[in-house]
């Protein structure tokens, strides 16, 4: 059951932000592949809605030997055809400027200096400076040590200079603590954005939304009715072309202190006193202090790793991670994380949130389920058909995004029979949505100076406070069998046991 559009969706969903104000967007990094297949379409995303400011300009910084039309040509591959062309392109394309230079060398700033000065004259961007670091993480402290240096960094005559980092922060927490000192001995915490694109999808944001401006869903989204909750992060990828990066991080690292993290936290957060940034990010960094931490024994019962074998994905075979080009033949690493996490608070007291996320499962997903209880006495339970089923929230983050409320209700007949109905809302059909990089409104937000979807440094530091005492259990302890699942299934069946042994089992998908 689809949900039906009740008023007009031209009018009720009109768009109403205004443009960012003038400024210059300079990638570090501009040549690599995060500028070219998300950083670049969503600013051409962002121009074509007239959300970016029209004094603007942005400037690629790389070591690669390029010119400003073979830059052009780089960084705009993976754009439509149809897309460039037009007034709109001719405009985007002539405010993206290159700039060669080694990170690690004072001249590159200096000429860096120089080249902002002149694209405030050019374009008018009014000296005010958005630094997207698109680098190696072992980059981000010397960059920002260069701008603090040079001066670019620092805020005066009403001008304003920010800084985004991308993930990971860190690769435990006393690296993630280092990286934070570095950054802030420079920069104000207010001037520092340490994103995470899936806090760009609108089913992520909408979880705001959904909990604080339903009144029929915020009084159940407790331990009362709540039986558990479960977030599922699944790729049907391996490692591509990371298997050098990848094999001395893991899928711990990679996922569960950023990504993971955030969604437990907006899923679990308590009502902010208003929508306003800081408001909104205490609670998210509540619920994150609030995630009990894992002594050393109770690691081996409530997480489970997993490293993929071979096996298939659709048609197609894939390799073991050990075949993959760059990971070592008798790797260690793992692939696959699931976990069973506790939140010590008024809330959610003795309710578990299973989390599982992996590579070269058997399908691309990720989604949130909130599990509700059953109800008190089952009085339909002797019914034909009827399968004792609880009802379930599914939001789902990708490859769709929408939400799907599941109940009971009676099948037409002559006799009682109790079956499951769906009511279902996808955002691209309901909201006539098109397809975007999940970047658009970050960037947004970091020209207007909004941090909301942003994390600060206590979120970090509490997400890897989560994750230190597994690590530490890991290394001490050699997996019993690697690898333990095969491409295109869904994980080790030490997964399954893990919600098994707790009378539940995951949502099959």
């Amino acid at each position: 059951m689809a949900i039906a559009a009740v008023a007009n969706l031209e009018e009720e969903f009109s768009p109403t932000d205004k443009p960012a104000g003038p400024c210059a967007l300079v990638i570090f990094g501009g040549a690599g592949d995060l500028t070219k297949r998300k950083l670049l379409p969503a600013l051409y995303n962002l121009s074509k809605e007239h959300l970016l400011p029209e004094n603007f300009a942005v400037v690629g910084v790389s070591v690669d030997d390029l010119s400003q039309d073979g830059f052009l040509q780089h960084v705009t591959q993976f754009l439509d055809d149809p897309d460039r062309a037009g007034d709109r392109w001719d405009w985007f394309s002539q405010r993206i400027q290159y700039e060669r230079g080694d990170f690690a060398n004072d001249n590159t700033y200096q000429c860096l200096q120089q080249r902002l000065a002149a694209v405030d004259e050019n374009f008018g961007t009014g000296s005010n400076y958005l630094f997207y670091l698109a680098t190696a993480p072992k980059f981000f402290a010397e960059i920002v040590e260069h701008l603090g240096k040079s001066g670019l960094s620092r805020e005066e005559n009403g001008h304003w200079r920010r800084v985004i980092i991308e993930k990971p922060f860190g690769h435990d927490l006393e690296s993630a603590k280092s990286l934070n000192r570095d950054l802030q001995s420079v920069l104000n915490e207010d001037q520092i954005y340490r994103i995470d694109h899936y806090l760009g999808k609108e089913t992520v944001q909408n979880l705001l939304v959904f909990r604080f401006s339903n009144s029929i869903f915020e009084p159940l989204w407790n331990d009362r009715y709540i039986d558990h909750v479960q977030i599922t992060n699944a790729e049907t990828v391996g490692v591509e072309r990371r298997g050098g990066y990848f094999d001395n991080v893991g899928t711990m690292r990679d996922m569960v202190p950023n990504h993971i993290m955030q969604l437990i936290s907006l899923t679990a957060m308590e009502p902010p006193a208003s929508f306003k940034s800081e408001a909104v990010r205490d609670e998210q960094a509540k619920v994150l202090h609030a995630i009990k931490p894992f002594h050393s024994d109770e690691v081996l019962m409530n997480t489970v790793r997993g490293q993929y074998g071979e096996g298939r994905i659709g048609d197609n075979s894939a390799p073991a991670y050990r075949s993959e080009p760059g990971v070592a033949p008798d790797s260690r690493t793992e692939t696959f994380v699931a976990l069973k996490l506790a939140i010590d608070n008024w809330r959610w007291a003795g309710i578990p949130f299973y989390i599982r996320t992996g590579k070269r499962l058997a399908e691309r997903h990720t989604e949130i389920t909130i599990q509700f209880k059953k109800t008190p006495l089952q009085i339909f339970q002797d019914t034909v058909g009827h399968k004792l089923r609880t009802n379930q929230l599914v939001i789902q983050i990708q490859p769709e995004e929408g939400m799907m409320l599941s109940f009971g209700a009676k099948i037409p007949g002559s006799t009682v029979r109790v079956g499951s109905v769906n009511m279902s809302c996808e955002y691209a059909k309901y909201f006539k949505a098109e397809p975007k990089t999940g970047y658009e409104i970050l960037l947004y937000d970091c020209m207007i100076g909004d941090p909301t979807l942003f994390q600060r440094a206590d979120m970090v530091e509490a997400g890897w406070s989560v994750v230190d005492p597994v690590l530490d259990v890991w290394r001490a302890v050699s997996p019993r069998k690697f690898p333990n699942y095969g491409a295109g299934s869904w994980g080790p069946k030490e997964a399954d046991d893990l919600l098994a042994r707790d009378g539940r089992k995951w949502r099959t998908i």
